[in-house]
């Protein structure tokens, strides 16, 4: 399964590696990282289908994750990728925009890497 993170943290980017570092070994997961809204739109375009799930911040400079998930969700219909939103606020409004707009799940910062991976079994199997 190949899986876009987009946050404009760039440490994340170690932390997800470290985090997935046996599903990554063993090819159950593949990373790629995008550190912005833009950067993930070029992404998608590059690689069409490739990634099927999206892990997108809310909160980043230029485009935000809401925004980009609107743009995923309106260009990306067959099949369109599992989009599930992370951000440091756990607000009722993030949420209820995030779903009105289409995302699949909501996660807040701190990342629970092992619910993350709970989450993603299904979508491995």
């Amino acid at each position: 399964m190949k899986i876009l993170v987009v946050d404009d943290e760039r440490d994340i980017q170690a932390l997800f590696q470290q985090k997935f570092r046996k599903e990554i070994r063993d090819h159950e997961m593949e990373f790629a990282f995008a550190f912005s809204g833009e950067e993930a739109l070029e992404f998608m375009k590059l690689n069409a289908h490739e990634a099927v799930l999206i892990l997108s911040d809310i909160n980043m400079p230029g485009m935000s994750g809401l925004e980009l998930l609107k743009r995923i969700k309106e260009k990306y219909e067959t099949p369109p990728p599992v989009v599930m939103m992370i951000t440091a606020y756990g607000d009722d409004e993030n949420y209820n925009q995030a779903m009105k707009l289409g995302a699949d799940d909501f996660l807040t910062k701190p990342v629970d890497f092992s619910a993350l991976k709970e989450k993603l079994k299904p979508k491995i199997a």
